[in-house]
């Protein structure tokens, strides 16, 4: 594949580092698209929101109170950000533990996105956090305890982030022409590969765990002592639709930066991807049925709550499910793509119903997040696609690596 898109320190050897530097932040592509004309203004307004928000509080573009301290910001941002981001740990164990090489070519992109998502995500816990300067406080163990789950999930955030960077540099190391170093980090991904996937099965489950001290608080149709096993179940799926969704778009959208034996290899993989999805979702409908039952609150499903949990559980796991399944059986790649959608709905559904709709869901006030909070969460998500797109167009991420790597 012809790499003339490619860019590297290589191309400005004996030149000046600005050079290099002036052609990394050059713009490339059509300028006023219709995604920069909708996000930009948005990222700005977002911007002002947040420069407000730490200069006046929390409180003066939320309406978040002492009754409930976590809202959008947590509900979406963290709680379902993350579970999205779950991709990047499933896809790496099925590459580098499994040895599955169909995969291979989707390893790079997905690292990326579960990177940035939890840089971009836990820059957004920094918002909700009364005292951001506060956040070093797990770390250094200061006034913290260390069996809180809060503790848990700092530690895992941080050292995963650290994870997934190893694991995506030698990319960098082949974009800046760091032939020695991008040996070295290569050698290193393996054991980045297996801390990072034990790091996430243990905070996609802690983050679920966050809620096990609620149970006064949330409804008793989404309170279970099992919220932390059901959440990582959900991150399973919740990724892998996540990178079918992006990796449909990343076709369209940075299709001369895709070999054409990759863009064959694409609908192969979204084939093996809405297997694993199908038997995840059977396995999470299956956990959530022996919940249910143990539970024993059928008498709530005949109250509004109940067919909000009906909706959630028959139209948002039940039906992708059956749908993963025809797909997969019909090899049906428009479903595939369908079911990956109508999964993620559900995600969000069910965290912001335990986070928000269903947390506090009898008191007399209920939150509702202002506009402001939903522009942050835009400005957020918005900036975190731009930087998406800004490395994949000059990192060797979804093109092949530079020719010096297979000599």
């Amino acid at each position: 594949m012809s790499n003339s898109n490619y860019t590297s320190a290589k191309d400005n050897e004996g030149g000046p580092v600005g050079k290099f530097l002036v052609a990394a932040l050059k713009p490339r592509g059509k300028i006023f698209t219709p995604f920069n004309i909708i996000s930009f203004p948005i990222i700005l307004l977002g911007l002002v929101l947040i420069i407000i928000r730490f200069a006046k509080g929390i409180g003066s573009i939320t309406n978040l109170t002492q009754e409930v301290p976590w809202g959008l910001w947590i509900g979406f941002d963290v709680i379902t950000g993350v579970a999205f981001a779950g991709g990047a740990y499933v896809i790496t164990f099925i590459v580098y533990i499994l040895n599955v090489k169909k995969y291979y070519s989707i390893v790079r992109v997905t690292v990326l996105n579960g990177f940035l998502a939890y840089v971009f995500y836990a820059g957004a816990l920094l918002l909700d956090l009364g005292r951001p300067w506060n956040v070093i406080n797990p770390i250094i163990g200061n006034s913290f305890g260390v069996s809180s789950v809060l503790f848990l999930v700092a530690w895992h955030f941080l050292l995963y982030m650290i994870a997934q960077l190893i694991e995506f540099s030698p990319a960098i190391a082949e974009w800046i022409g760091a032939k020695r170093a991008r040996k070295i980090l290569s050698g290193m991904t393996l054991a980045a590969v297996i801390f990072g996937i034990t790091l996430s099965t243990l905070h996609q489950s802690g983050l679920g765990a966050l809620y096990l001290m609620a149970k006064e608080k949330i409804h008793p149709l989404w309170y279970s002592e099992f919220i932390p096993v059901l959440f990582f179940v959900s991150s399973i799926f919740a990724g892998l639709s996540m990178v079918i969704f992006e990796g449909s778009i990343s076709q369209k959208v940075f299709f001369n930066q895709i070999s054409p034996e990759n863009h064959k290899a694409h609908n192969g993989i979204l084939l093996g991807l809405s297997k694993i999805c199908a038997f995840t979702l059977f396995v999470y409908l299956f956990l959530q049925v022996i919940v249910f039952v143990h539970g024993k609150h059928h008498d709530l499903l005949g109250t509004p709550m109940g067919y909000w949990y009906l909706t959630e559980i028959l139209g948002f796991v039940l039906l992708p499910m059956l749908l993963f399944f025809y797909s997969y059986r019909k090899q049906n790649i428009f479903m595939i793509k369908l079911s990956a959608v109508v999964t993620m709905l559900g995600v969000i559904i069910n965290r912001l119903n335990v986070t928000i709709i269903a947390f506090r869901w009898d008191a007399a006030v209920q939150y509702y997040p202002s506009w402001m909070e939903i522009v942050v969460t835009l400005t957020v998500l918005f900036t975190e696609i731009w930087i998406f797109r800004w490395i994949v167009n000059r990192l060797p991420v979804l093109r092949e690596p530079p020719s010096w790597v297979k000599e």
